[in-house]
C-alpha cells in the first residue's frame, strides 16, 4: 500500500462520520444516564469503615436526592461531555482509519475478531495519551463540595479549562496524567467491547440474514459492555482512586494515598483493608451506568453513521 493510499484512510469521508457519530452517540447516551455514574464515582471513592457496607446504586441516589438536590447528580456534566465528545471522536476515528488501512493491507482480515482486539487496542492507547487530562478533571469536578472535601481546593475546579491549569501548576505534567498506568491497561475493555459487539453483530447479520433493528443495536452493545465491564472492573477502581489522589480531597485512606503507590500497590491494599469485594465495589453501578449507556451510544452511533451517510448519498460501512 502507497503513502497516498494511506493518507486517504486516514483522512477518509467514512472515518470522519463515524467519528462524529461516535462522539455524539456518546454524548447522548451519557447525558441520559449520568446520574449513574454520579453513583459509581462516589461508590467507588467512599470510605468503607466510615460507611460501613456497600450501598446499593438507588440507596446513594435517594441519599444525593435528599441531602443535595437533583442537580448534584449531574455535578460536571459540561465537562465530561467535552471530554468524552474528544475522547469517542479520538477512539472511533483512529480505529477506523487503521481498521479501513489493515483491510485494504490484507481482505482476509476484515472478519477477524482478533485483528478488531489489536486495532481496538492500538487506537485505545492513542486516547489515553491524549485524553487522560480531561477524565483527571472530570473525576475532581464530579467529587467538589462533598463531603470530606477541601473548600480551598475546590475552588480551583470550576471548569474543564481552570482544573487542567490548575492541576499542571500544583502537581505537574505527572498529575495530568494521573492514572494513566491502568488506563493504558485499561484499553483492553474497549478493545474487548468493540470485538465482542462487532462479533455479535456479524453473527446476528449472518444468522438472521436481515438488517439490525435499533433495539438488536441495543442489546448487543449492552452485552459486549457488560463482557468488558466486569473483565476490567478492579483497574477502573484503582484508576478513579488513583485520578482522585489528594490527601485534602477525601477521607478515603486508599484514595489519600494514592498519590504516593502505585497500581500494584493500590490492589493490594485494597485487598488488605476491604477484601476481595472492595475491587468490585461499585459494580452495580457500575454495570447500569456503562452496558445502558454504551447500548445507547453504539445504537446512537449506527443510526446517525446512517443518516448522515443517506442524505450526503454516500453511506459509509458501519463496524462489521
Amino acid at each position: 500500500m502507497t503513502v497516498q493510499s494511506k493518507l486517504s484512510h486516514v483522512f477518509s469521508y467514512e472515518s470522519w462520520i463515524h467519528a462524529v457519530s461516535g462522539a455524539a452517540g456518546g454524548c447522548i447516551a451519557m447525558s441520559t444516564f449520568y446520574p449513574l455514574d454520579t453513583v459509581r464515582s462516589r461508590l467507588q471513592l467512599e470510605d468503607p469503615e466510615k460507611n460501613g457496607e456497600a450501598r446499593s446504586t438507588v440507596k446513594v441516589l435517594k441519599e444525593i436526592i435528599l441531602n443535595e438536590g437533583v442537580r448534584s447528580l449531574y455535578r460536571g456534566l459540561a465537562p465530561v461531555l467535552q471530554s468524552l465528545c474528544i475522547s469517542n471522536f479520538v477512539y472511533f476515528y483512529t480505529f477506523h482509519c487503521l481498521k479501513a488501512i489493515a483491510v485494504e493491507s490484507n481482505s482476509k482480515s476484515k472478519q477477524s475478531a482478533l485483528l478488531d482486539l489489536l486495532l481496538g487496542s492500538v487506537a485505545g492507547i492513542i486516547n489515553v495519551l491524549t485524553t487522560t487530562p480531561f477524565w483527571v478533571v472530570n473525576t475532581r469536578l464530579r467529587m467538589r463540595d462533598i463531603a470530606g472535601t477541601s473548600s480551598e481546593v475546590n475552588k480551583f475546579y470550576t471548569s474543564l479549562f481552570s482544573g487542567l491549569q490548575y492541576i499542571a501548576r500544583t502537581e505537574g505534567v505527572r498529575g495530568l496524567w494521573s492514572g494513566t498506568v491502568p488506563s493504558l491497561i485499561l484499553v483492553s475493555n474497549p478493545a474487548l467491547q468493540f470485538m465482542m459487539y462487532e462479533m455479535l453483530k456479524r453473527n446476528v447479520v449472518s444468522f438472521t440474514g436481515n438488517e439490525i433493528s435499533s433495539f438488536g443495536y441495543f442489546i448487543i452493545g449492552a452485552l459486549a459492555k457488560a463482557f468488558a465491564t466486569v473483565l476490567t472492573y478492579p483497574l477502573q477502581l484503582v484508576q478513579t482512586k488513583q485520578r482522585h489522589r489528594t490527601s485534602k480531597s477525601s477521607e478515603d485512606k486508599l484514595s489519600a494515598k494514592a498519590k504516593d503507590i502505585g497500581m500494584i500497590e493500590m490492589m493490594i491494599s485494597i485487598l488488605k483493608f476491604q477484601g476481595f469485594k472492595g475491587l468490585f465495589r461499585g459494580l452495580e453501578a457500575k454495570i447500569l451506568q456503562t452496558v445502558l449507556t454504551a447500548a445507547l451510544m453504539f445504537t446512537a452511533y449506527e443510526k446517525i453513521a446512517m443518516l448522515v451517510g443517506t442524505l450526503l448519498k454516500r453511506t459509509p460501512n458501519t463496524v462489521n
